[in-house]
């Protein structure tokens, strides 16, 4: 089941928190988070799973940044959130998205017990040009069923900033 917008305002600073937090930005079934004014661009065309991938960051100022297609953007959230008994979702507002904007390639699904700023696998079809502090995306939530193991540890727990993947950790650890 999913909370509508009023449930999340009723457990703001409970089993969910957003900092900051502001009830303009709730919607129906879902909160707003807006875009960070800084983004990271890897700094090699090819990537390898099983390196680690650097990447340099850059500004987005005030007056707009123009992104390039076929480009793949880090971003994070402003807000910083926390979730505790419940799973947290994260998609693109649909006004970004039929401006060909994508939020996230792959990972819009959080794990019960997530504390950190959400990093966004930002990508366009079309050349754009976006702001910082956008509301850029929505997160929600679903109740979760049975026993389960909260999330306290991991690669992307407790982050302070944009992250780059991680996976090459896994390789490691075989």
């Amino acid at each position: 089941m999913i909370l509508s917008g009023k449930e999340i305002v009723n457990r703001q600073g409970d089993d969910i928190i957003i900092k900051p937090f502001n009830e303009k930005q709730v919607n129906p079934n879902s909160y707003n988070l807006k875009l960070h004014n800084e983004l990271v661009v890897y700094d090699s065309h090819v990537l390898d799973m099983k390196k680690d991938n650097t990447g340099t960051k850059m500004i987005i100022p005030e007056e707009g940044l123009l992104l390039e297609s076929n480009k793949l953007y880090l971003g994070r959230t402003v807000e910083y959130t926390e979730t505790h008994n419940l799973i947290p979702m994260l998609e693109g507002r649909s006004s970004v998205g039929r401006l060909g904007l994508f939020v996230h390639v792959t990972a819009g699904f959080g794990d019960v017990g997530f504390k950190g700023y959400w990093t966004l696998e930002i990508f366009c079809v079309q050349p754009i040009k976006i702001y910082p502090n956008i509301e850029i995306c929505q997160i929600f939530y679903h109740s979760i069923d049975g026993d389960y193991t909260s999330y306290e540890g991991g690669k992307y727990q407790a982050n302070q900033d944009i992250q780059t993947s991680m996976l090459h950790k896994d390789f490691k650890e075989d």
